[in-house]
């Protein structure tokens, strides 16, 4: 059987898989819209990576998919709903499209009144942390519209468009007047005391997909466009209104993969930051102080460099993270060098296999969503 042959076959099986969904799943959301099994084109990167891995990596993520539709970080892990989206997005740009709707429908079922969701969820509706993140909450927005674009299912989106309205005006609740969101909330209603850039540039982003999707069903949100507005300006134009984390990778490449830094000014940023944080032949560094290379920072910033047109080297950095990979397309958190050794021990998380999975896709074009952060069918900004 050749390659491609390979890859039309477990594609098809994923679809099959995918028409069943995880056992125990809540039907609810997009239950009576038909699947269509085969209809999607894997990522494929010759080199780098094949169709026949991206689709082994999605399934690592399946795997861990629980009854109700969470997916925590590694059997028995705890899960956060940012990354619970990330991983969402990566199932429907594989196929698996009943469980990415299972994902959703967990996080319809979990938010909290007032819009948010705690920031760590254990297995079984624990909660091991009930402090609330303003990115962690946005970030529904992207995987909403994500998921709209890559199957224009109208239906999915109007049953979310409630809990990515109520998160967005729980996010806008925390927005500073320069701009900036503070990040956290504590659980007893006490707010942060800074922003953080990268939660700050990740939440620019998602208001926009906010902004696209209310437009997709014909609403308006003029309010939500001047608040990404004076997000994304605060993002490009004040980095003293940030607590300072110059130390961690995603600091750096995080204005420019979420678009809220674009142009000469984003090439001098990444050209910058290169060698604090780029481990050549190697990743990433997480942070820069260590040398630990991690499979999702890695993955972000090659989607952060195919944005600005600089591919030879996105394709570098992911070709470099397949150091990270494990035989069953998972893959490890983080590797430390020079000696070689896994950290956190033996860890493979799903958020790290959803990031390669949507780099894949950003650097392929295989999904009609593969150009979500390079702004494609997003509306823009007055600073962008």
């Amino acid at each position: 059987m050749s390659t491609t042959d390979e890859a039309l076959a477990l594609a098809s099986a994923a679809a099959v898989r995918a028409s069943d969904g995880p056992a125990g799943a809540s039907p609810a959301l997009g239950a009576q819209m038909p699947l269509t099994p085969g209809g999607f084109t894997l990522p494929d990167l010759p080199g780098v990576l094949s169709s026949v891995e991206v689709l082994l990596t999605a399934e690592s993520v399946a795997e861990l998919q629980l009854p109700d539709g969470m997916i925590p970080w590694f059997p028995g892990g705890h899960c956060d709903p940012w990354n619970h989206v990330e991983a969402a997005m990566a199932l429907t740009v594989a196929g698996f499209r009943s469980e990415a709707l299972s994902a959703y429908q967990w996080l319809l079922d979990t938010q909290l009144p007032e819009g948010a969701w705690f920031n760590y969820y254990l297995p079984g509706s624990g909660i091991e942390d009930a402090r609330l993140d303003t990115n962690v909450c946005a970030y529904i927005a992207t995987g909403a519209w994500h998921h709209y674009v890559c199957t224009a299912d109208r239906r999915v989106l109007e049953e979310m468009w409630s809990a990515v309205e109520r998160a967005v005006s729980f996010v806008l609740g925390y927005q500073l007047a320069g701009g900036e969101v503070t990040w956290s909330v504590d659980p007893d209603g006490r707010r942060g005391r800074y922003a953080l850039l990268t939660g700050s540039s990740s939440i620019h982003h998602a208001l926009r997909c906010a902004v696209a999707c209310a437009e997709a069903l014909g609403i308006e949100r003029p309010e939500w466009e001047l608040a990404a507005a004076r997000l994304g300006r605060a993002v490009s134009r004040s980095p003293q209104a940030f607590e300072p984390k110059d130390e961690f990778a995603m600091d750096w490449y995080y204005p420019v993969l979420t678009g809220a830094l674009t142009g000469r000014e984003a090439d001098e940023r990444i050209d910058k930051g290169w060698s604090t944080f780029v481990m050549d032949g190697l990743g990433v560094r997480c942070v820069s102080t260590g040398p630990w290379v991690t499979a999702a920072e890695t993955a972000e910033c090659a989607i952060a460099l195919q944005g600005l047109g600089r591919r030879a080297e996105a394709l570098d950095l992911l070709a470099w993270s397949q150091g990270l990979r494990r035989p069953d397309g998972s893959y490890y958190t983080g590797i430390v060098y020079p000696e070689q050794v896994t950290f956190p021990a033996g860890e493979s998380t799903s958020y790290s296999a959803a990031a390669i999975v949507l780099a894949a896709d950003a650097l392929s074009d295989a999904s009609p969503a593969a150009g979500i952060f390079r702004g494609e069918y997003l509306p823009g900004w007055a600073g962008g």
